[in-house]
């Protein structure tokens, strides 16, 4: 910061103007002097030098972010086409399962299949079996009923 001027002979000769002694102007001269080289004040030239600072810095800083918001920007591009990549891969995995469920429950309905051909086969050939028994156990019941009927007679 740069310091306000401070014209001590001024001062003192003022000082002297108005009736003061030579000594007392000069030592008040002084005192005033040394209290100006110790304050840090600031001038217009100083005050102006700080709003370049600070406009400098909000043009670095305004570029700064636009840089930023550009990489940000890539890197989004960059990660929903990853995302999208991602999610295809995921598609066409889930249809393979699917494809996969859907072989096996064919064959599934497929082993149903033959089993209900195998269970009707297997019924049929049991019920034919079983009326050729029923048959020929009522035709010896009713060989035996006629010869006990002829001998009883």
């Amino acid at each position: 910061m740069g310091q306000v001027a401070f014209d001590t002979l001024q001062a003192t000769e003022d000082l002297e103007t108005v009736g003061m002694s030579r000594e007392h102007a000069r030592a008040i001269s002084l005192i005033v002097r040394r209290s100006h080289e110790v304050a840090d004040v600031a001038t217009k030239a100083d005050i102006a030098d700080v709003k370049r600072d600070i406009a400098d810095v909000r043009k670095d800083l305004s570029a700064e972010i636009a840089d930023v918001r550009k990489d940000l920007s890539a890197e989004i591009a960059d990660v929903r086409k990853d995302m999208k990549i991602q999610s295809e891969k995921v598609d066409a995995q889930f249809a393979d399962v699917r494809k996969d469920i859907d072989t096996r429950f064919e064959k599934v309905d497929a082993q149903f299949a033959d089993i209900r051909k195998d269970m009707n086969n297997k019924l049929e050939k049991l019920g034919l079996s079983l009326t050729i028994k029923m048959g020929g156990m009522i035709g010896f019941l009713v060989v035996s009923i006629g010869l006990m009927l002829k001998y009883l007679r």
